[in-house]
């Protein structure tokens, strides 16, 4: 027999009401009305958006088992919400919004050993030690692998990232760093491995923090004479989060302290998740010891999305806010917002705000207003393309042959150049420097910087070649 939205809603209604209480039910599942069905997404109508959020905070996963007994482990559930106080006297105006499928992350709990029944241990997240001390994880339920858009740029971050959420500890992507420019997705990552683990594995404690909270803590367990107790909090966490260690930079002290977490972390079988705007070859002031512990595991680049990873970036966020656009308005902001996912997601916020407060119509023309405000107000992004083109007609080659094999002094000194002003005025990791100019390693383009270096100091007539070309590649 062929399902229909009714019967499938059907079953599920008297399988709730066997798990409620009969006002409950009567007050939040009685004026729900089965929309349609399609492929394994059931479609329900509801009054209003305080409805909805009421259900997704309260009934999220009785409503999830109801659905899956019906259509399986893959079935979906879309809510189509009425929009109350329209201005209009039409038919009040209706929305779809998917259901988060998800609850929401409980605190986790971790026996504390005491020495004495006098001293406490002190939790840096300012939660009296006690007994059993309370950890929030510091996650945002939100950043998941259910609307992170794979696509080209990412897909080795991400598949890394499941693998680890999968089997925390237990491959050998420990650490697992993720590294690549601003916007691009990062904490999202590392948010989405640690709600999955928490998912999996609820027993596991997972901690997110950034660097400089983890720094800051560390000051404060110093001024009060607590260092060890801090260093025993961290040590006693299953799956540490750490965003933006960059900015361990020159801290000697947060770096030490990091290094004997980490040892005892990974020797114990713990996982470590770290990210980064930079790749570990690039980082400065970060002692060697723990470089070389941050390139133990997976470095995983986050690249600038493709266009077609764009657009489904742009109609995934769209989805989820329930709002209808028409094609050509996203193609054109997905034309124009190319290096930052961040900027995609403030164009569709800032249209939709413009739409809705201004009673605005989504318009091409109203697109091109907001995305010029982020274009224009953003510096733009010299690439290594450009910056290749430049050098070549420079010095009247192509570039193919800037690209080349060959060892002609004059060629090899131009790819060197290009190499130079690419680790200069790109955001670029060494190794995608190397294999975008002619499919060389990272060693040979810190050569050709260091050669640059020296030779604009001792040759004349080669600083005038760094000079011009500065000067083509600023204006």
């Amino acid at each position: 027999m062929t399902k229909t939205a009714d019967s499938v809603w059907n079953e599920c209604l008297s399988f709730i009401k066997d798990n409620i209480k009969p006002q409950a039910y009567k007050t939040w599942f009685e004026p729900i009305k089965p929309i349609k069905m399609s492929g394994e997404a059931l479609t329900i109508q509801v009054p209003s958006k305080f409805f909805y959020e009421w259900l997704e905070e309260h009934y999220i996963k009785l409503l999830r088992v109801a659905l899956v007994r019906e259509l399986g482990k893959d079935a979906k559930l879309i809510y189509d919400v009425r929009m109350e106080n329209t201005y209009s006297s039409n038919s009040p105006q209706t929305v779809k919004i998917p259901s988060s499928n998800r609850d929401p992350l409980k605190p986790q709990r971790v026996t504390v050993p005491l020495e004495t029944k006098d001293r406490e241990l002190r939790n840096p997240f300012v939660i009296p030690g006690l007994q059993k001390v309370k950890i929030e994880s510091q996650l945002n339920p939100n950043y998941n692998f259910n609307n992170f858009v794979e696509g080209d740029s990412n897909r080795l971050a991400r598949s890394a990232g499941m693998a680890v959420a999968n089997k925390p500890g237990g491959t050998s992507f420990n650490p697992l760093l993720i590294y690549g420019g601003v916007g691009l997705g990062k904490t999202h990552i590392a948010h989405a491995i640690g709600v999955d683990i928490k998912d999996k594995y609820p027993d596991k404690t997972v901690l997110y923090i950034s660097s400089e909270k983890f720094t800051q803590q560390f000051i404060d367990s110093v001024k009060s004479n607590t260092r060890n107790d801090f260093i025993h909090f961290y040590q006693m966490i299953d799956v540490l989060i750490i965003d933006d260690v960059q900015f361990l930079s020159g801290k000697t002290g947060t770096q030490d302290v990091f290094f004997h977490i980490f040892n005892h972390l990974h020797q114990n079988g713990k996982q470590v998740i770290l990210t980064s705007d930079k790749a570990p070859v690039d980082m400065q002031d970060i002692e060697q010891r723990l470089l070389s512990r941050f390139k133990w595991g997976l470095s995983a680049e986050l690249q600038a999305p493709d266009y077609e990873t764009r657009i489904s970036i742009l109609q995934n966020k769209l989805f989820r806010d329930g709002v209808v656009m028409p094609e050509d308005i996203v193609e054109y902001i997905a034309k124009n917002i190319k290096s930052n996912v961040r900027e995609l997601e403030g164009v569709i916020i800032s249209m939709i705000a413009q739409a809705s407060f201004n009673r605005r119509e989504y318009t091409l023309e109203l697109a091109r207003q907001i995305v010029d405000k982020f274009v224009k107000n953003t510096k733009k992004e010299v690439s290594i393309d450009y910056i290749q083109k430049v050098v070549s007609k420079y010095f009247d080659m192509d570039v193919a042959t800037l690209q080349s094999k060959t060892r002609k002094r004059h060629i090899v000194q131009a790819r060197q150049l290009a190499m130079y002003f690419a680790k200069r005025m790109t955001k670029s990791s060494l190794a995608s420097i190397g294999s975008q100019i002619g499919h060389r390693d990272h060693a040979t383009v810190l050569h050709a910087c260091k050669t640059v270096d020296n030779l604009t100091e001792t040759d004349k007539q080669f600083r005038k070649y760094v000079d011009d070309l500065t000067k083509k590649l600023t204006f």
